[in-house]
């Protein structure tokens, strides 16, 4: 299981990256290996307001549909708009073009809440 440094977990599998005060995030790659090939994401709202593992955004993939939870509390500053026209981009590439949303932390102490690389790595080998 290749993991970019820097990341967080959710064991929903979402991850997310925190730059200074904006928090990348996306689901991980287990979660688009388990999905399959991804056809639609529906992207949240710019401006929203979301409390940490709160529903954020649902996907959908020729297996299945499933949700994916906000990893951190904060307010949507950004898209991933292409998503709209290329889903595929999870599959292709989860942990970079891939990704969800940026969302403006409201608490950066929430990644106590989350699991790091080697402890979602764990978690991923006992399911």
């Amino acid at each position: 299981m290749n993991i970019p440094d820097g990341l967080y977990f959710t064991k929903e599998h979402e991850w997310v990256k925190i730059e200074g005060t904006t928090a990348m995030a996306g689901i991980t790659d287990y979660a688009q290996h388990a999905l399959g090939d991804v056809t639609f994401v529906e992207l949240p709202k710019k401006g929203q307001v979301l409390k940490q593992f709160q529903l954020m955004a649902t996907i959908e993939s020729v297996k299945a549909a499933s949700d994916i939870y906000a990893p951190v509390s904060g307010t949507i500053v950004e898209i991933n708009a292409e998503l709209n026209s290329n889903p595929g981009l999870v599959n292709q590439d989860c942990y970079a073009k891939g990704w969800v949303a940026k969302v403006m932390l409201a608490d950066p102490q929430e990644t106590k809440n989350l699991l790091d690389p080697a402890a979602y790595k764990a978690y991923v080998e006992g399911l």
